[in-house]
């Protein structure tokens, strides 16, 4: 969990970040301080004990990723997970190029400002990673909830009449996206199997790094051709058609029913032929 909340916070911290640090030293020394920074990881790799490690072998056979592949097509749920994951990663996920078109373009701001809505999307990551780490067990109720918020809170991002209230909207887009991401991981880990763990979190890491390359031009044309805010636009379409295709995908194979109960507070009653009924407070 802490591993998962680092890593992706980061990610939505970092862009931030180095839009602050531009504004305040240039293009140059910040790239010169991002080289510098990692002589720190450096360092500490090379401090390790090496003697007082004691790696498990691994077993070396072929066709050990057909059979990775193989179990993932026999596990529908841990596909639903990576579906979101893929989504979310591809189209969601490019708040570095969102909040630098809309800050410089719709807005008319620098890169100072650029930076501190980073800084300010970071507060919405904390709260998630505190949110994260008081979990006991992920769930897919969560997951779900944390998609759709995030879909919302993007397309409000869409409307942001001007600099302050879409700052103050990246709050919640920042603690959703940290909310799905760390409950994927830790759902999909949970999941499978010990001796698929590798490989299916290899192809988890290779479908949520490696979709933001993937969504980025597709994003950043829709915005040259249409503007900035059809580009953000992107991000919460995608995600909300998500969480429809996944309800809808889960309404026809596992079941799923959904009834609203009248009454203070509204509650969303959530059934599943195979599990027990759960109460969402809505």
């Amino acid at each position: 969990g802490l591993n998962s909340t680092s890593f992706n916070g980061a990610r939505l911290v970092g862009p931030g970040a180095a839009g602050l640090a531009i504004a305040a030293f240039g293009v140059g020394p910040t790239l010169l301080f991002n080289a510098l920074s990692f002589l720190a990881f450096i360092g500490a790799i090379m401090a390790m004990r090496a003697d007082e490690l004691h790696p498990a072998p691994l077993a070396k056979a072929r066709g050990a990723a057909r059979e990775g592949l193989s179990y993932l097509r026999q596990r529908p749920d841990i596909i639903v997970v990576l579906v979101i994951v893929f989504m979310l990663g591809t189209f969601g996920m490019n708040f570095q190029i969102y909040n630098a078109t809309m800050a410089t373009e719709v807005f008319g701001k620098g890169a100072t400002e650029y930076g501190m809505l980073g800084t300010i999307m970071a507060f919405g990551t904390l709260a998630g990673a505190l949110m994260a780490a008081r979990r006991v067990k992920p769930s897919f109720r969560t997951l779900l909830l944390a998609l759709a918020g995030f879909a919302v809170s993007t397309a409000l991002l869409t409307i942001a009449p001007n600099y302050t209230v879409y700052s103050l909207l990246l709050i919640p887009a920042g603690f959703c996206a940290l909310t799905v991401m760390t409950t994927a991981n830790a759902s999909v880990q949970l999941a499978t199997a010990p001796e698929f763990r590798g490989r299916v979190m290899a192809i988890y890491v290779a479908i949520f790094v490696g979709g933001t390359p993937l969504g980025a031009p597709i994003i950043g044309w829709v915005g040259e051709i249409l503007g900035p805010r059809a580009s953000v636009a992107i991000g919460a379409v995608a995600t909300g058609l998500t969480v429809i295709g996944v309800l809808a995908y889960l309404m026809i194979h596992d079941g799923l029913r959904l009834a609203v109960e009248r009454g203070l507070p509204l509650r969303l009653r959530v059934r599943w032929d195979r599990q027990r009924a759960s109460e969402v407070p809505a």
